[in-house]
């Protein structure tokens, strides 16, 4: 009977192992879970508040429709290899509306904090609490890639072509790398800053500044000595150049240059690196912040 029992013990040891391998994929699904709730949350807001992505879309096209009207009779050579300056500004309203929308992804977290939503979240018994975050950033990309094809539609429609299969690929990835580090600073700035004013501040401090400081309105040689320094140093300027490389050259190549830097020549592979290093930085940069919030 001794023995028996000592064999029961060791299977029920045995046989209570695949519970303890099994805890793995169970909290990477309890994550996914509630990742997929909480970004249904943000698009059931969405959808009854509408206004914001209409907007969102509207303005960008206006921008497309007015400025090309505006530049049409501009001198030939003026913007780089083109004389159609609505294909020379698609790029820059994709990669502009994409920052913009990535740059107020942390309102909603702002407001869920100040509304107490957030505090609720933070009591439940969530298997991880950066599904928040991840649910947000899911969000916003989302929008900024349904917004950059809309606009690639329009630009189509207005006369500035549309670049291959792969370019539009290529697109999508320059607009996901970059949304996804100004999304991560937004939702960084919104877990440390007292509240929503001092974001939308912050918001209205760096969004034109940084689009006049960049090539999205005219190139690097439109440009005085000091204001080219700034836009070489700019993030948009590093998504933007790629993207109009695309729309101005049917054949393209990683190691063709697409900008000309006052320290030397960015070819399109390197500024693809770039624009990784950066959202790579922005997603390591607050970790400390969102370590000490949702903790």
């Amino acid at each position: 009977m001794k023995t028996d029992i000592k064999t029961d013990m060791s299977w029920q040891e045995i046989t209570s192992s695949p519970v303890i391998v099994d805890a793995t994929p169970n909290f990477f699904g309890e994550i996914i879970q509630e990742t997929l709730a909480l970004t249904r949350r943000l698009f059931i807001q969405l959808q009854r508040r509408p206004s914001s992505l209409i907007a969102g879309i509207i303005q960008p096209v206006m921008w497309l429709v007015l400025f090309g009207a505006l530049f049409q009779n501009a001198p030939k050579g003026l913007f780089a290899s083109t004389s159609n300056y609505g294909q020379f500004l698609a790029a820059g309203v994709i990669v502009f509306t994409a920052f913009a929308g990535a740059l107020n992804a942390g309102l909603p977290v702002m407001f869920d904090r100040e509304f107490g939503f957030l505090n609720r979240l933070l009591v439940a018994p969530l298997a991880s609490r950066f599904s928040i975050v991840l649910a947000s950033a899911i969000f916003i990309i989302s929008q900024s890639l349904l917004q950059a094809a809309v606009i690639v539609g329009a630009a189509a429609f207005l006369g500035a072509g549309l670049p291959d299969i792969t370019g539009l690929g290529v697109i999508t990835l320059i607009v996901f790398l970059l949304a996804l580090g100004v999304t991560a600073i937004s939702l960084g700035l919104a877990f440390a800053l007292p509240g929503h004013i001092e974001l939308i501040a912050v918001i209205f401090v760096t969004n034109l500044p940084l689009l006049f400081a960049s090539t999205a309105l005219a190139p690097l040689s439109f440009m005085p000595v000091w204001l080219q320094v700034v836009a070489t140093l700019n993030p948009l300027s590093y998504a933007i150049e790629p993207i109009r490389y695309l729309y101005i050259h049917g054949n393209w190549k990683f190691d063709d240059v697409v900008m000309q830097a006052f320290w030397g020549n960015v070819t399109f592979l390197g500024a693809f690196l770039v624009l990784l290093g950066f959202a790579v930085v922005a997603l390591i940069s607050i970790q400390p912040q969102l370590r000490r919030t949702l903790s």
